[in-house]
């Protein structure tokens, strides 16, 4: 098998769980610098060399993907592949980033966890406190207001976890956009 095959062929096997039309793209892409290449009067095994480590080149185009598409649209599918672009291309990172992102995703998902325990509760003893028989002291009014006061909490409390959550993943771009261009200068330079 010639260079430019070993080549397209481990950059396909890399670039396996993008979009069908995405990878077709980028190998379409890698295909035309091989034949500008070729008309140059280079080799295949030159333009190969030249183009780097077509499993590193997979990893950077991967999470290169993930973050546009974050940054395009911002949904829990596309904040995921994201995540997951950002750790396969630092995967030393992993041992200090990881149990940070771990530690703020408990901490995040128990706070949102407690603001839906708020709003249940005073969702629930709302109609209580209209009828006057919530549990806590006072008149229907007061036990209103509290109840209100319970529920609004609860929810204020989410979306501040949510809020939270979309500025972690929005750093963690930034974050995969710093690490992509530190990197970048290290590989050879493209045909």
């Amino acid at each position: 098998m010639n260079s430019r095959q070993m080549f397209l062929d481990q950059l396909r096997a890399g670039l396996k769980g993008l979009p069908r039309h995405v990878a077709d793209d980028i190998l379409s892409e890698y295909e035309a610098h091989f034949d500008e290449g070729q008309a140059q009067g280079r080799s295949d095994s030159d333009i190969a060399a030249g183009l780097g480590d077509p499993v590193r080149l997979a990893r950077e185009l991967r999470a290169e993907t993930g973050l546009r598409r974050w940054e395009d649209e911002r949904s829990l599918t596309n904040a995921l592949g994201a995540i997951v672009g950002v750790f396969g291309l630092a995967a030393l990172d992993l041992l200090i980033v990881l149990p940070v992102l771990l530690a703020l995703a408990a901490l995040d998902l128990a706070f949102f966890l407690v603001g839906i325990a708020c709003c249940l509760v005073g969702s629930l003893l709302l109609p209580l406190a209209i009828i006057n028989i919530a549990p806590f002291g006072g008149d229907w009014l007061q036990s209103m207001l509290v109840s209100l006061g319970t529920a609004s909490g609860g929810a204020s409390l989410m979306a501040m976890c949510v809020l939270f959550t979309i500025g972690v993943v929005n750093l963690l771009v930034r974050y995969g956009r710093a690490h992509y261009r530190l990197i970048a200068p290290s590989l050879p330079a493209r045909s």
